[in-house]
């Protein structure tokens, strides 16, 4: 079992990380956007992190309690998204030992999921409010669960990234985030850099779920045209500073159309996270 502070300290650091990557149409250190800012972010990580790190709450209750002091902190949903894939990364750590790897150690949380688990975050997302939430004919959150939480996210999984990870053990993290990231990183020794490579090759490919439950398929061609260009631009750079013409011009774009990619962000949050863990899994542990 990780130590509680070692899971604090890195959930902390893999939401800073994120927030130094220059992501188009989302808010980082280079540009604040949609009514929140860089602060709003590293106060959300900040008080987020006991309660998503609690070795005594169960799954639901460490996502329950992330939301509510996010949301009494900052007052807006800054943090859902990140808060549904780290909890389950950072459950499993509680419960693991050093000869299971980090994915077996995810696997088996997504596999023991219970109906409590979905009633705590169906709260939550109440509580969050986040934008184009809509109604499910099947397990809507205003309703009691009657599934356990991966069920849940799996009737959603269709429409939600993030709810599609439940269903895979984190397939885009571990499969494609995570050696993403690591190459990236290899290239350039720039966590930022790597982070934000991470967030343009997955919306190069994949559409962003909160975009397309606002707008539906209307920008989903056009941003991943924008990320392939922007892609090709950073593989060529010799340094960061080569492409922020670039990253400034596809912000504004994104941002006077009210486009943000808070999913791939939160993938990309996430992503930095289990690099993280892998570290600590690495050094060992009692």
């Amino acid at each position: 079992m990780i130590a509680q502070q070692a899971l604090m300290d890195a959930y902390r650091q893999a939401c800073e990380i994120e927030l130094q990557a220059f992501k188009p149409g989302n808010v980082s250190v280079f540009s604040d956007g949609h009514d929140m800012t860089v602060q709003d972010f590293r106060t959300s990580a900040h008080v987020s992190a006991a309660a998503i790190t609690n070795p005594d709450y169960s799954l639901g209750e460490k996502i329950y309690y992330a939301v509510k002091a996010t949301r009494e902190a900052v007052g807006c949903n800054t943090n859902l998204g990140i808060i549904l894939l780290c909890a389950p990364l950072l459950h499993g750590c509680t419960a693991c030992n050093s000869t299971i790897s980090l994915r077996l150690c995810l696997d088996n949380v997504l596999k023991n999921t219970t109906e409590q688990d979905a009633d705590w975050v169906f709260k939550a997302i109440l509580l969050a409010s986040p934008g184009g939430l809509g109604k499910s004919e099947q397990q809507d959150v205003s309703d009691q669960a009657v599934v356990s939480l991966t069920q849940a996210m799996t009737i959603a999984a269709d429409r939600d990234r993030i709810a599609l990870q439940y269903t895979n053990c984190f397939k885009d993290i571990f499969d494609f985030g995570f050696i993403t990231y690591n190459r990236a990183f290899v290239l350039s020794g720039d966590s930022g850099w790597s982070a934000l490579t991470v967030f343009a090759e997955m919306l190069a490919q994949y559409p962003d779920s909160h975009i397309e439950r606002k707008y539906g398929k209307q920008y989903s061609e056009w941003v991943a045209e924008q990320m392939t260009l922007l892609c090709k631009a950073m593989e060529t750079a010799k340094t960061p500073e080569e492409v922020l013409p670039m990253l400034n011009s596809i912000d504004e774009a994104f941002k006077a159309k009210k486009i943000n990619p808070g999913t791939t962000a939160d993938i990309t949050v996430a992503t930095v996270l289990v690099v993280l863990l892998e570290q600590l899994f690495s050094q060992g542990f009692d």
